[in-house]
Order: C-alpha cells, then structure tokens, then sequence
C-alpha cells in the first residue's frame, strides 16, 4: 500500500502549499483521493485505524456486496473479474487495498482527527487530530462513512437482563449462536441477511422482531439486477416509482402476510427518500416461509429476564442481536459548523459545499437506490471537479 506513516513536519503544510486533508480511507476517502490526484491536486487521507477499509475488514463474515461487480468499482481501477458478480467481504478489502496501492494515494494512518473548523487566516480549514496535530487544508473531504456509530434504542431493562446481547456491529457468524434461541431486531439488510446466516449456522431457534415493514425485492430475477432498476428510476418522481413497484412486487415476490410480513401500505421509493432502503433478499423470504426465521412484534423493552414486545407478548431468548443502524458520528467533527440537520446528516453532499462552510465537501452519507460504490464513485469525481476548478481561480487570482 502506499503510505504510511510520515513524519509531523511531512503532514504540516503552509499557506502556500496546503492538500486537500480526506478524512477516512474506505472507499469514498480513497475515490475522492485518486480523483484529486488525477486532476493534479495533492490529496492526504487521514485514517485513524492502521490499515485501509476499516469498517468493510469489521462486517460479517458472509457479507457480500448488493450491487454488481461491475457497476461498483471506484474510478480507475476494475474490480476483478474473478472475484464473482457479487464481491464478498474480503474481496472487497482487498480490492481496497489494491485500489490505494495501485494509485499511489497519500495515506496516514493512526491519525484521528477530532474537529475541523475555519483556518485562522480564513484561508482553508484547520484539523486538530491526534497526536496533537494542527493541519492546516485547502479544502476538506469528510468521508467517515454511512455506518459510523452502533445505534441503539433506549429500550428501558437491558442494563439488567442476563442473557447476551450485542449490537450487529460485533456479529461475525453463527458459530457462537449454534443450537441457541436469537433474536434479531430489525429488518433492514444487516437483520434480515444476520437471521438467515443463524438458520443457516445451527441456531436452535431465529426470530426476527420487526416495527416496520419493509419492502423486499429480489437481488437479482432472470439476470437483471436490482441495481439496474435502481439506477434507471432514480431520478423519476417518487409517487410514479411507488406505483410502478406495486404489481412489480406481487409479480416477483411472494406474500408473506400469514407469516407476519404483510406488504407496506406506503411506497417503496417513498421509503427510500425516507432512508429507508429496501431489503434484498439473500433466503429471508424462503426462511420466512418455512418457519425457520420466525417473526415477531417490535421490540418494547427488557422485563423480569424477558423481552417485552410490542403486541403485550414477552420472550426469552438466549441472545438478542440488535440489528438497528448506526449514526454518522459527526457532531463533534463538525456539529459546531451548522452543517448537519436535525438527525445528524450532512446538509448537502456530493459536490456542493455547505453555504456556511465552503471548501468542506462530504461522500457516502447517503443510502441510494443505485447502489453505495457507484454513487461514490460519481461523487468522487464531482468533488474532484469541483475542487480543482477553486483551487485553479484562486490561483489565477493569487499570481
């Protein structure tokens, strides 16, 4: 890999020489970074974990990616072909590691960096990171990722239940689970794909505690991906997409209302302007059907060595695994800068700046339809633009 580690006075730049400062190298981090590089403009990612695509090396072991291989390389380097049309977890670390080798990128790893704010010669933005570092940029990528901080509800008991409980985040596989009774909370991707992966490993018992309903499409029907669909309604009014999905539904899924998985009464592009995304289907609806992922109602709270459900009923499973989403982790990086909206997203991302807060770009903050890598991927190129056509005016202006 390129990097790795240089020195303080290295990573320190002037006002006539400042980088561009990428914080996080997953896959926008080093996207953004290749796409600078390309158009000439010095790129630094900071990376507080030891190697590259930290949070893809902690996932599930039996995770794959959603999208094709084709439509998720990054720009400039192919996935390879031989890596299957579904990348697997450890394909897709060692796709990033070779995509940050390939391209030479600028990678400091062990710095984390805690807060960005203005510069003081209101020329760029100043990092303080770790170790005591000030760094000082021309502009800022933040690329920290869409699943950042374990979120959990604040379900009154569990500080006094005995059994094991964990959030998704620490799951790994079924071996710890085998002949056990789990339950699940919730299901989006991560819940769905952890309780077939239980079925599948030896679990005793798999139920799944949903709120709402999701919507459940098929990874892929006759070739056809769901990805390409997708990418092709996108940009089409949501209430024209919520009604092109309903017969595509009843045509390609089966319902499953006597198991306790009636379909949503709201829209499935509806759904997904909300954040939701649906759920591809990996075996859920088959282990649905067949009784071996049991549904149930949502979660309440933890009582008397029980789960309290949302129906009145209470269970007693051995483990509960809470599959419910993360947080982007940004208030403290960059809360302070009036940036972020009520739940905590960036305002804007992609290639527009916050009007408060130009030169400070964001990437992967969003759950699209067309899939994470691909719009990463444009984003990148985009930011890259975009920075490059500043950092030329401002040159022009300065000579």
């Amino acid at each position: 890999m390129a990097d790795s580690r240089p020195s303080l006075a290295h990573l320190t730049a002037t006002p006539a020489d400042r980088p561009v400062y990428v914080i996080g190298a997953g896959p926008g981090g080093l996207a953004v970074a290749h796409a600078l590089r390309a158009r000439g403009v010095r790129a630094v990612i900071l990376e507080k974990a030891d190697r590259v695509g930290a949070s893809w090396r902690r996932h599930y072991d039996r995770l794959k990616l959603h999208t094709t291989r084709r439509l998720s390389a990054l720009p400039g380097l192919p996935i390879p072909r031989a890596f299957g049309r579904w990348v697997s977890r450890d394909d897709v670390v060692r796709y990033l590691e070779k995509y940050a080798e390939h391209h030479e990128l600028e990678i400091v790893t062990g710095v984390e960096v805690f807060r960005v704010e203005p510069a003081p010669d209101g020329a760029g933005w100043l990092l303080h990171a770790s170790g005591g570092r000030e760094l000082t940029g021309s502009a800022v990528v933040v690329a920290t990722g869409f699943n950042h901080t374990p979120r959990l509800p604040d379900w009154s008991g569990l500080e006094d239940w005995d059994g094991e409980f964990l959030h998704a985040s620490a799951y790994r596989n079924a071996r710890p689970f085998a002949d056990r009774d789990v339950l699940v909370v919730g299901v989006g991707n991560t819940g769905a794909e952890i309780a077939v992966d239980l079925v599948e490993g030896g679990a005793a018992r798999v139920r799944l505690a949903v709120r709402t309903v999701p919507h459940i499409v098929r990874r892929s029907t006759a070739g056809w991906s769901a990805q390409y669909t997708g990418i092709l309604v996108r940009r089409l009014p949501v209430r024209l997409v919520d009604r092109l999905a309903r017969p595509m539904a009843r045509l390609s899924t089966p319902d499953l209302s006597e198991h306790g998985l009636p379909r949503p009464e709201s829209g499935l592009y509806s759904r997904v302007r909300e954040g939701a995304i649906p759920v591809q289907d990996v075996g859920l609806i088959d282990a649905v059907r067949e009784g071996k992922v049991e549904i149930t109602a949502a979660v309440e709270g933890f009582e008397d060595g029980k789960v309290a459900l949302a129906d009145g009923s209470r269970v007693a499973p051995d483990a509960v695994i809470a599959a419910t989403g993360y947080s982007r982790g940004l208030d403290s990086l960059v809360g302070h800068l009036g940036v972020l909206d009520g739940r905590g997203r960036p305002v804007v991302h992609g290639a527009r700046s916050p009007k408060e807060a130009p030169g400070l770009y964001f990437t992967g903050f969003t759950n699209p339809i067309s899939g994470m890598f691909r719009e990463l991927a444009l984003d990148a190129e985009k930011i890259a633009r975009t920075i490059a056509r500043r950092l030329a005016r401002e040159a022009t202006r300065a000579g």
